[in-house]
């Protein structure tokens, strides 16, 4: 084997430091661009009325005004978005696997205040009207609600204390007057009440779904009703928009309902096409929902038809 002289190794080690040096380089550079991708541009805020939403081609958060047709784009990189009272829960996945995902807080001007790394795929995002209270829902395993080979993860922030629910499955549930107690018991799709102490989501067990009713300074829960999904409460806070498993199809399990929390009535509205979502109000009149790849609108009393709101959109949030 020819040895290399002195001189040569020299010139040998020179050139190893010069490649990976810039490999270096073009990974940081790399890095850098995803992080700027990755958070939203200096003049895109929450400052502005309007709907807020993930633009499906670019997967970054757009806005156009309530009564307009135009699309401001700009916003942070999200799997699912949502954004009230001054703070915004942007979900975002992170490559790999198995799957993993960060639950950004943000603030009104849209910078990050929190981080919290967690398993799974990114599903649902709320945020109380307040801003103090925020809540995700993660697939740990499978990706549909519409078939019994999933499990999810339901996490509950207090911004104003910092305390981190990460599972809300150990919260003592109530049945139909019993405590239950069960290992295949889910949770997902929290609403809060104007209080920041009330809330609302959904249980699977049994087999069966439920709404349920929560109180976080007791931190109980107890069963309302059954068959209800996705809960989504009306800034009234008198209603509640949910969705509603008709059919066995796993193409078409669902409709959207309304229920009144007063009298447990519920109606279905002209929405009759099967979606998946949690379908947020735009106000106490109207829901906003994702089907397809575009958020539609339809009215809360069960009247009108439904319209296409914005092409290419999902994740609607309205900021007043």
């Amino acid at each position: 084997m020819t040895q290399l002289s002195p001189r040569a190794r020299i010139l040998v080690i020179v050139l190893a430091v010069v490649v990976l040096s810039g490999a270096a380089a073009g990974y940081t550079v790399r890095s850098a661009k995803h992080r700027q991708q990755a958070s939203a541009d200096s003049g895109f805020t929450l400052a502005d009325p309007g709907l807020y939403f993930r633009d499906t081609d670019s997967g970054r958060i757009a806005r156009r005004p309530r009564d307009g047709d135009s699309r401001t784009a700009g916003g942070p990189s999200c799997e699912r978005f949502y954004a009230a009272g001054g703070t915004a829960l942007c979900l975002r996945r992170r490559p790999g696997l198995p799957p993993r995902a960060y639950a950004v807080v943000l603030d009104r001007r849209l910078r990050e205040v929190r981080r919290i790394a967690l398993p799974g795929i990114p599903n649902r995002a709320r945020v109380s009207a307040s801003g103090r209270m925020l809540s995700w829902t993660m697939f740990a395993s499978g990706d549909s609600y519409a078939t019994s080979a999933f499990s999810t993860r339901t996490s509950i922030l207090d911004l104003r204390t910092g305390y981190l629910v990460k599972s809300m499955e150990q919260i003592p549930l109530t049945i139909e007057g019993r405590r239950h107690h069960a290992p295949d018991v889910n949770y997902w799709g929290v609403t809060f009440a104007r209080d920041d102490n009330r809330f609302y989501a959904t249980v699977s067990t049994g087999g069966r779904t439920y709404l349920v009713e929560g109180d976080m300074r007791r931190w109980s829960a107890r069963a309302l009703r059954a068959n209800v999904e996705c809960p989504s409460l009306s800034p009234d806070n008198t209603r509640i928009a949910f969705k509603k498993k008709v059919s066995r199809d796993p193409g078409r399990p669902w409709r959207l309902y309304v229920l009144d929390l007063r009298t447990l009535r519920e109606h279905p509205l002209a929405e009759r096409q099967s979606v998946d979502d949690q379908a947020p109000w735009l106000d106490d009149r109207t829901l906003a929902y994702g089907r397809g790849r575009d958020i539609w609108t339809v009215p809360a009393d069960g009247s009108g038809e439904p319209r296409l709101l914005v092409p290419g959109a999902s994740s609607p949030a309205a900021v007043s």
